[in-house]
């Protein structure tokens, strides 16, 4: 091989050596962008996400909406009748119960007849076993719209005009804020632009759903669940509770007390 050809192949691969020598620069230069392109978006991702939690943190947490009048443990009880009665009617109820429904229709009455006098004070659990059981919003939303009639100082009434238009357990009707709204027309005085936008804005829920929370830890498993003074009174198959028993009982507690001074309650 002449000396001119040999010179002319290591021309040749040196210059193949330097294009290598290029390209395998060329190529970790494109790593190099690319890694640090990488940590550049994971660090700005990061520091989206570090904003959006310090932001979160920073909001105040909204307090619980807990409506006029309302008394207990967590202002999860709303009262009616005679604040200083001498004896008091716990009841535990979910619009959507059938039992309740039975209570209602059996008791009203008589629950009411002792309010007026001002010897009972009945307190209204709120409860949404229902909705849990079968499905639907009807116990929360009914729930609901029982406490901003509180607001307006008509609880009693609904409360007896829901139980009174009392759907089938299997049917969420009271899921339906429209038929609610249709119910509160029965009430003189309720149906106003407040009432409305506080049923339906479910105003209440968080109050409603800790109320059913409480409920669930109180040692109580079925509603209605009805107590006297502490003691329940209700559900004994073998001595069933009757109006006149009632009656009875509380009379037997209430002797030698002073009634508690009433505030006529406003009626469908």
């Amino acid at each position: 091989m002449s000396q001119k050809n040999r010179e002319g192949k290591r021309t040749a691969r040196e210059a193949m050596y330097e294009q290598r020598e290029k390209d395998k620069a060329r190529d970790k230069r494109k790593r190099t962008w690319i890694v640090g392109g990488a940590v550049v978006v994971v660090l700005a991702i990061a520091g989206a996400i570090a904003g959006v939690v310090a932001n979160h943190k920073s909001e105040p947490a909204k307090p619980l909406a807990s409506p006029k009048g309302a008394t207990g443990k967590d202002n999860l009880v709303i009262p009616t009748g005679a604040t200083d009665a001498p004896s008091t009617l716990t009841v535990y109820e979910d619009f959507r119960c059938p039992g309740c429904g039975m209570f209602e229709k059996s008791f009203r009455d008589t629950v009411h007849s002792l309010e007026d006098s001002g010897a009972l004070r009945t307190d209204y659990h709120l409860v949404t076993i229902i909705d849990g059981n079968m499905g639907g919003t009807g116990s929360l939303n009914a729930g609901n719209a029982a406490v901003c009639a509180q607001d307006a100082g008509r609880f009693r009434a609904f409360h007896d005009v829901l139980y009174e238009n009392q759907p089938d357990e299997r049917e969420d009707k009271f899921g339906d804020k429209a038929y609610l709204l249709e119910l509160a027309g029965k009430v003189p005085g309720l149906k106003t632009d407040t009432f409305t936008a506080c049923v339906n804005n479910g105003t209440y829920d968080s109050w409603i759903k800790k109320s059913a929370a409480a409920f669930s830890g109180s040692g109580f498993s079925s509603t209605p669940t009805i107590l006297l003074n502490g003691r329940s009174v209700y559900g004994n198959q073998t001595d069933p509770l009757t109006p006149d028993k009632l009656k009875q009982q509380v009379a037997a507690a209430n002797k030698g007390k002073e009634p508690g001074a009433v505030t006529p309650a406003p009626t469908p």
